[in-house]
């Protein structure tokens, strides 16, 4: 039982045994190695692009909102003067209506005036 556990330890640390066969795994190694390095600059890469893209849509998006911010203002202020143009309508029409009531009764007296006469 012990020399069969100390027989691959001992073909591992015999350089001679092993010397191609390490030359070629350290290769694949490296080559893993410098494929994932590849990979994850790729990636980082890729995530640089998104973070950019991401930051142009917002700053599209901020835009956006100031003209729509800018254009509420302007509506709301037009409001406010249609508001108050309607008020001041509102005011001259009851004023006109009552002018009119009134110029009504002094015809409707002078009319009973006549006619009681």
């Amino acid at each position: 039982m012990a020399p069969t556990i100390a027989l691959p330890f001992w073909a591992q640390s015999k350089p001679h045994h092993h010397h191609q066969h390490g030359e070629v795994s350290a290769t694949p190694e490296a080559e893993v190695l410098r494929k994932r390095n590849e990979e994850l600059e790729k990636e980082l890469k890729k995530s640089v692009e998104r973070e950019e893209k991401m930051k142009e849509e917002l700053e599209k998006t901020w835009k956006r909102l100031k003209v729509a911010e800018e254009a509420e203002e302007r509506l709301c202020s037009q409001l406010g003067e249609f508001e108050a143009e309607a008020v001041d309508q509102a005011r001259a029409y009851r004023a006109r209506v009552i002018d009119l009531v009134e110029q009504l009764s002094v015809a409707q007296k002078l009319l009973q005036s006549m006619t009681s006469q």
